[in-house]
């Protein structure tokens, strides 16, 4: 399994180490490679789009001509997993401030998003997640963190804090408001695999 890692910005190390940590709590064999460029996006068997600033990362995207490249990856079923940033790129729509900021969405899911909904910076937190097909709460891990507001059609919540959605699939298509990569939790690394 080749495991890519969007390497514009943002949480890149953590989640290199998280899919290699999986990797290796699964007992496959796997690479686990840095995406910039085009002919690297096109050897992967699934992505990780991280967290960061999702303005930039959308620009960064169309700078290395892959963002239309992820759309049809997406489309066509390649398994895809955003976090943070990633999350509000993967939505179809992403309120007044994806607005205000022009920035650019994916829209691969079918679901709505505020980004920053949870507050700035010094308001990050953490809190323990109750998620679909996981027998144990999961340390949910928020900065700066986006909300899904909206799911619809083929999009499904599997996890909420406090009545609010922060994560959903849609097909191989994975949400996430919170940050996995930074707890030393590999479960949700491992779902997504599981995908592939």
């Amino acid at each position: 399994m080749k495991i890519g890692v969007i390497s514009v910005q943002g949480a890149v190390p953590e989640h290199l180490n998280a899919c290699r940590a999986a990797l290796d709590d699964m007992g496959k064999r796997g690479e686990v490679l840095t995406v910039r460029h085009l002919d690297q996006l096109r050897s992967v068997d699934c992505l990780v789009i991280p967290g960061g600033e999702s303005t930039t990362i959308s620009k960064l995207l169309r700078k290395f001509g892959l963002f239309d490249e992820i759309i049809k990856m997406g489309s066509e079923g390649t398994p895809i997993m955003g976090t943070c940033a990633g999350c509000v790129l993967l939505a179809k729509e992403g309120g007044e401030q994806a607005e205000r900021t022009s920035t650019e969405l994916l829209g691969l899911m079918d679901m709505a998003v505020d980004r920053n909904a949870f507050g700035r910076q010094r308001e990050s937190f953490e809190s323990p997640l109750t998620i679909a097909g996981l027998d144990e709460p999961f340390p949910g891990v928020f900065i700066r963190a986006p909300l899904i507001t909206k799911a619809w059609g083929g999009c499904h919540v599997l996890s909420v804090y406090k009545d609010q959605a922060v994560m959903a699939r849609q097909g191989d298509l994975l949400a996430l408001s919170f940050h996995p990569e930074l707890t030393g939790d590999a479960r949700l690394h491992r779902m997504f695999f599981d995908m592939v």
